[in-house]
């Protein structure tokens, strides 16, 4: 399963990770696979969709994260 970093996620992880679907996976094991904090991720969009770390996922499915940004 693909999964888009941005931003700080991207910190010791790179723009992309790749991780291994199974049946029952969702986005809460995803987090916990790249060692990112729920808290951590502002917006959870899977297939370009906002969504959030409990749905279920399948095995075609993007997942972008991004943590909450500051601006000046």
């Amino acid at each position: 399963m693909e999964v888009r970093l941005f931003a700080t996620l991207r910190e010791g992880r790179g723009k992309e990770a790749d991780i291994p679907w199974h049946d029952g996976l969702d986005g809460h094991a995803v987090l916990n696979a790249l060692g990112i904090e729920t808290g951590d991720v502002k917006i959870f969009l899977i297939n370009g969709i906002h969504n959030n770390p409990d749905a279920k996922l399948k095995p075609d499915d993007i997942i972008a994260l991004f943590p909450a940004v500051g601006g000046g």
